[in-house]
């Protein structure tokens, strides 16, 4: 109302506040037909807000339920449809709200090992100050690794993008077992390949690891597979030789795991493979170049404990 009162035009004035003309119009005319009190704020009915506290209870009550039969999660759509007289868009809104997000999921795994704690700090501590002159082994296999044939290549789009890409069908030509052990100290890897992943498999392997280190002092972390266990007549020929299992379901605190999973996102993932024998190379080939710059992983897990998820609600509000 200063400005207008020097005489500026309507838009000139919306420039320099930063304001829409309509907004500039509708003061000067109030302030033309009230004077002072035309600028003062007008009364406004507030609107009574649809939805509440009793529904927000509503919406939680149904997540702690089961979906509707055939569906495997709750949705957006759904959960408006099991309520009958929520609107969609409230029910988005309060998710977002409450960071609630219906497609993301996590998955656990439980220890019920009763000697967690134990079991958990003889791993830990083998990584953390192993004995004296001995080398600590991480062993597992990796079973039935696909040897699959699929057309795969490079793809140019209209926007010229160039990307890697393959079908979706594929021929099968049979599975190997990689039966590996990671050396902590230096992060290398032993390796061998079986068609099975028995017993026999496991201790001819292990005779393979043996020979890899002689006469030295051998702690080889494991998990509780059936064929891991039992070895009481290996172990006493192989004085040298002395087992460390993981507690039961907890196979993440062997290191040999992590690797595993660097070689199936750098190696295997979206490679083709004619035969067997071709799938097998390709993953030696991977070890000896992994090998050429292995370095130990940092092993920086400051506390193991075992977490209870029974009887307790996984997500709260």
């Amino acid at each position: 109302m200063l400005l207008a009162a020097q005489g500026r035009s309507t838009r000139s004035i919306a420039e320099e506040v930063g304001v829409q003309p309509r907004i500039v119009s509708n003061w000067r005319r109030r302030f033309a037909d009230h004077g002072l009190g035309g600028l003062k704020d007008r009364p406004r009915a507030a609107k009574q807000p649809i939805y509440g506290t009793a529904t927000n209870k509503r919406i939680l009550a149904l997540l702690d339920q089961a979906p509707l039969q055939g569906y495997a999660r709750w949705t957006g759509p759904l959960l408006a449809k099991a309520l009958g007289d929520v609107d969609v868009q409230y029910v988005w809104r309060f998710l977002r709200e409450h960071k609630i997000d219906l497609a993301a999921r996590k998955s656990w795994c439980e220890s019920n090992d009763p000697e967690f704690t134990a079991k958990a700090a003889d791993v830990v501590g083998l990584y953390i100050d192993p004995p004296a002159k001995a080398i600590v082994l991480c062993i597992d296999e990796k079973p039935s690794i696909q040897a699959l044939e699929r057309a795969q290549g490079y793809l140019k789009l209209p926007n010229g993008r160039t990307l890697t890409g393959q079908s979706h069908d594929y021929k099968r030509h049979g599975t190997t077992t990689l039966f590996a052990a990671l050396e902590v100290a230096t992060g290398k890897i032993i390796a061998a390949h079986s068609k099975r992943r028995r017993r026999v498999e496991f201790l001819g392997f292990m005779n393979c690891v043996v020979a890899a280190f002689p006469d030295r002092e051998l702690h080889v972390v494991l998990d509780n597979l059936n064929t891991h266990k039992k070895n009481e007549r290996w172990l006493k020929k192989h004085p040298n030789v002395h087992f460390h299992f993981t507690p039961t379901r907890a196979s993440w605190l062997n290191q040999v795991e992590a690797w595993f999973s660097i070689l199936q996102g750098l190696s295997l993932s979206g490679a083709s493979f004619t035969a067997v024998e071709p799938l097998q190379e390709h993953i030696d080939a991977f070890i000896a170049a992994y090998n050429e710059t292995a370095e130990p992983f940092a092993w920086t897990k400051k506390k193991v404990r075992q977490r209870r998820f029974k009887n307790r609600r996984i997500t709260q509000v």
